[in-house]
């Protein structure tokens, strides 16, 4: 019998900090139709004329802050989790890592498990919550490539694990190492969407957006929405630490664009605190499963210059799962059941 398969597929990141290296990195992500879902001649125009020439530049510098000796922080612990799970599973299953967009690619990835003629294919998208233009993503370009092979093996894939009892662990593990009830506020900071795609994931027609508290409470009208996920997520990680509901918040960072974006908004959300006379934040980012620009940059600088200017002292970034042992677990769990 044949090995089976596992892709773990991160985002992805640019082969290096240079201008021309992010350029091309930021073209296939936003030209992505589930990124920016908007029409082909509009999303052309907007991304190649106005978005990748002056934001290529800018995000260069941004990701040289965080470049160091083992290249992209993303990168480096994503090679190293597919290395960890393979020894972990054994020589039973071929493990391969790939990036939506960039290097290592799902073609090739998907390339060496056809060579290596697996009898199975496990895709595992590492996002926790499920969004169109994450894991949705992900899936799309898996069934397209693998769509036009000859013989399709079994293929399946890993929706979500928002709720992942050892991915809760590890990252309440990665808190106690500050102290969570030392500080003022507790901010479970999340990658931001478009509300536009959080209502378009309402196959009811009937809940998204519809009051204030809808995402509060995962329920089975909301079930496959991020936000409410990513509120489940908190939730769990809350009570895992035994955090009051008052004393932490939900909130979504990585804005682009005026339109309307899943709220609260970071940014705000650290103006309210700093009015409230909140001084020391502890920020958890669990839609990252390995520390990338999001974390390391926007979260520790960007946002810990922000709430300084505010009147606050600290903001404390709770690190990512990166190669914490009881995330491996988390992914061997997930490939065997």
């Amino acid at each position: 019998m044949g090995k089976k398969g596992v892709l773990l597929v991160n985002l992805g990141t640019p082969d290096s900090p240079e201008v021309p290296d992010v350029r091309k990195y930021l073209d296939e992500f936003l030209m992505d139709e589930r990124v920016i879902d908007i029409p082909a001649f509009n999303r052309t125009l907007l991304v190649k004329g106005i978005i990748v020439p002056f934001r290529s530049p800018k995000t260069a510098k941004l990701y040289k802050e965080i470049w160091d000796e083992n290249g992209s922080p993303l990168l480096y612990y994503s090679k190293i989790q597919a290395a960890m799970v393979q020894e972990q599973l054994g020589d039973e299953y071929h493990v391969e890592l790939a990036m939506r967009y960039q290097s290592p690619s799902i073609q090739s990835a998907l390339d060496n498990m056809k060579a290596r003629l697996v009898e199975s294919i496990q895709v595992i998208p590492l996002f926790p919550q499920y969004a169109s233009a994450s894991t949705g993503s992900v899936i799309q370009k898996v069934m397209e490539i693998v769509g036009k092979w000859q013989t399709v093996p079994p293929i399946s894939f890993v929706n979500s694990f928002h709720d992942n009892k050892l991915l809760i662990e590890t990252f309440a593990d990665n808190a106690r190492k500050y102290d969570p009830s030392s500080y003022d506020q507790i901010l479970f900071s999340f990658h931001g969407l478009p509300e536009r795609q959080l209502k378009k994931c309402d196959h009811s027609g009937h809940h998204c957006l519809k009051s204030a508290d809808c995402c509060s409470t995962l329920t089975d009208v909301n079930k496959f929405c991020y936000s409410a996920q990513c509120h489940h997520t908190a939730k769990l990680i809350a009570a895992e630490l035994n955090i009051p509901d008052a004393q932490y918040s939900v909130c979504f960072q990585s804005r682009l664009g005026k339109e309307p974006w899943v709220q609260p908004y970071t940014s705000e959300v650290l103006k309210d605190l700093a009015a409230q006379g909140k001084k020391r934040l502890l920020v958890f980012c669990p839609a990252f499963v390995a520390d990338c620009l999001e974390t390391l940059y926007e979260v520790t600088v960007e946002y810990g210059e922000e709430f300084k200017k505010l009147g606050g002292e600290e903001v404390q970034l709770v690190s990512s799962l990166n190669d914490h042992p009881k995330w491996i677990e988390a992914i061997v769990g997930m490939v065997k059941n």
